[in-house]
């Protein structure tokens, strides 16, 4: 069924076959490729409409049409309409500006037709969690633990971008049905926040019982603002008491009451975090989500849930064997059946030897040093941590970074590790010491990947800002500040990943344009332009011997491309992630793709078949990077249940 998008007409059911509406005559396709299925919301700025994209094979999305509901007349009615026509706009800006991060649905377009706007979203499967404390009852303490744990980084997220949401409530609050992971909609009422209007009176807006004093009485918004609307919600999800009967103009909040009332306690720790959340002055508030991280992780680890998703009761510890025949890589099978860590184990395989704990957020991105005795790793705790692999020592922690680390590389010789950040800088560290050699500046936006070429000379790096930058690894290293040698821009989206071929000729990136861009480093130029996926492209990946490009991503799948010159099609579709692929890699002999993936597996696949080998289990969150040692034997992956796992291969 096609559902017509004319407000006005008076039968707008379908049949799928037809173009135009058979009551009305409206064209029925928005921008000839979006089709409304049925609306599944209604607000005051207009409907929501569940539909599918012709153009990418009929996926699923989400229609917003702005139909405001405006009283009043005159002057008053048109002040209305201006003001309605401002939030819808400022959703899409809002949406646009943060870019994409994989608990905000993504924007897909926003444009006008038939003089209506229009915003289509990324469509995610799931309950929201008013819908699940009505169906399910209150919350437990860890599942608010959980809720706190899953949506304080979004919040550190967007109020980095100086956005403040103002409107987070429980239904505000989406549970993705593929994996459980918490997602934050809604921005049709988020605020940028400047120096200048943080002292500023705004529109009072915002939803009554969620929304702090600042927003109702002035219209004024803070991060802390956000954070008291979050604690709100934790309190009615703990309660199943609406917040208007939570609070006491005389006493306070009355919400430890209500608890022993229904025969429920929660530890000292959390009611204090909580309280504190819900403070009615500003100044008495946490100022920032990492405050607030920061108590969380200080609570008993043995009852705070993980980042993403609470291990079930019946959950073991990680564990993975992966049996092979003669071949060291090539017929590899999987089952989940080993120990932890293994010592002596009993057959060939894959097996899990040690999980590395000392980041306290996501880990991001890993990189083994080129003689397999040391392993970096990122994390959104903004620092770089150095360890001896084959022990598991946490050797020094690197601090310099201002906000979340996304990418490491290490330098063939060992030397150096780069790293690049959300605070737009690439810095450049003495392995040995931990000691700042540089910091590289030039990008104007987030940087999300850092490579560096097989004869340590170049260091590529992507961001946000749309370009590739090439920069003199050597000469860089040597200056306190350095400057990039090469941009390469004018083709490519929002960034997310680049790689080097081993001869150095080659720099590929992926980014959320969908597209994979292969630039040639003499001239920097765009060698080719590779369009499959569906979805944004997270990771790139190019073989040894040069001849093979791989891809993940957010569509779930993994593309291996011929980098011969011209070839525009996949050479294989590698299916078989449920959730989207994060990390490629080749091993050093180029037979077998390691992959990493939101669905919290690492799996194996041959390059020549396409064929999967095995999968490796055991994180508790989404695995966000992948890495292997120089003679293939030890595969690294980190998580965003903030650990880092080592296996090891037996033969």
């Amino acid at each position: 069924m096609t559902f017509c998008l004319n407000p006005s007409c008076s039968h707008p059911k379908n049949p799928e076959s037809v173009s135009h509406c058979q009551k009305c005559g409206s064209a029925l396709l928005l921008r000839n490729r979006y089709r409304a299925l049925t609306p599944i919301g209604q607000g005051g700025f207009g409907i929501t409409y569940l539909a599918v994209d012709e153009d990418r094979l009929g996926t699923r999305c989400v229609i917003k049409q702005f139909v405001p509901k405006i009283e009043g007349s005159g002057s008053r009615q048109q002040a209305s309409l201006e003001k309605a026509i401002q939030l819808f706009n400022q959703e899409a800006l809002r949406l646009c500006e943060l870019g994409e991060h994989r608990q905000i649905p993504t924007l897909l377009a926003f444009f006008e037709q038939d003089k209506r706007l229009y915003l289509v979203q990324e469509f995610i499967d799931g309950q929201n969690l008013w819908q699940e404390l009505v169906e399910e009852g209150a919350f437990s303490e860890q599942q608010v633990r959980q809720v706190l744990a899953q949506m304080l980084p979004v919040l550190k997220f967007i109020h980095g971008h100086r956005v403040i949401h103002r409107d987070i409530t429980p239904a505000n609050i989406l549970r993705r049905q593929r994996d459980g992971q918490l997602m934050l909609i809604d921005f049709g009422v988020a605020k940028l926040l400047s120096h200048s209007s943080m002292g500023q009176t705004g529109t009072k807006i915002g939803t009554h019982g969620y929304a702090p004093l600042e927003q109702m009485r002035s219209g004024k918004a803070y991060p802390a603002s956000d954070l008291y609307s979050l604690g709100v919600t934790c309190l009615h999800l703990l309660t199943n008491v609406k917040p208007e009967h939570l609070y006491d103009p005389l006493t306070g909040w009355t919400w430890r009451e209500h608890l022993f009332n229904q025969g429920k306690a929660i530890s000292d720790q959390l009611g204090q975090i909580l309280d504190r959340m819900v403070q009615e002055m500003v100044r008495e508030r946490y100022q920032s989500a990492d405050e607030v991280i920061n108590e969380l992780n200080e609570l008993p680890a043995s009852s705070l849930p993980s980042p993403t998703i609470a291990p079930p009761p019946s959950a073991k510890p990680a564990t993975a064997s992966v049996a092979g025949n003669k071949s060291d890589e090539s017929a590899i099978q999987a089952t989940v059946n080993a120990p932890a860590a293994v010592s002596k184990p009993r057959s060939r395989g894959w097996r899990c030897v040690q999980t590395l704990q000392g980041h306290s957020s996501w880990v991001t991105s890993i990189a083994i040093g080129p003689n397999s005795h040391i392993l970096a790793s990122g994390s959104l705790d903004d620092t770089i941590k150095i360890w001896n692999l084959h022990t598991g020592e946490l050797l020094r922690t690197l601090f310099g970074h201002l906000n979340a680390v996304n990418s490491v590389a290490i330098s063939p010789d060992g030397q150096v590790v780069a790293s690049c950040s959300d605070d737009g800088n690439i810095k450049l560290w003495a392995i040995s010491t931990g000691h700042l050699l540089s910091t590289l500046v030039g990008h104007l936006r987030d940087i999300n990947s850092v490579a560096i070429s097989s004869d340590g000379q170049i260091l590529a790096s992507g961001s946000e800002d749309r370009t590739v930058k090439l920069w003199q690894l050597a000469e860089a290293a040597e200056q306190p500040q350095s400057f990039p040698a090469r941009n390469l821009s004018g083709r490519s989206g929002m960034i997310k990943s680049v790689a080097i071929s081993a001869d150095g000729h080659f720099v590929a990136s992926g980014g959320l344009d969908n597209n994979i861009h292969i630039w040639n480093l003499a001239n920097g130029e765009v060698f080719n332009t590779l369009s499959s996926h569906f979805n944004s492209v997270n990771s790139v990946a190019i073989s040894p011997d040069g001849k093979i490009l791989a891809s993940g991503s957010k569509d779930q799948t993994i593309k291996l491309w011929s980098m011969a010159a011209g070839a525009t099609t996949p050479l294989r579709t590698l299916s078989g992630h449920a959730g989207m692929v994060n990390s490629v890699i080749f091993s050093p002999q180029g037979s077998t793709l390691i992959t990493g993936s939101s669905d919290k597996t690492i799996k194996l696949w041959h390059v020549a078949t396409g064929k999967l080998l095995g999968t490796l289990s055991g994180h508790l969150g989404a695995v966000n990077a992948v890495a292997i040692s120089s003679d293939g034997k030890t595969i690294v992956s980190g998580s965003w249940d903030k650990t880092i796992k080592i296996w090891r291969w037996f033969p």
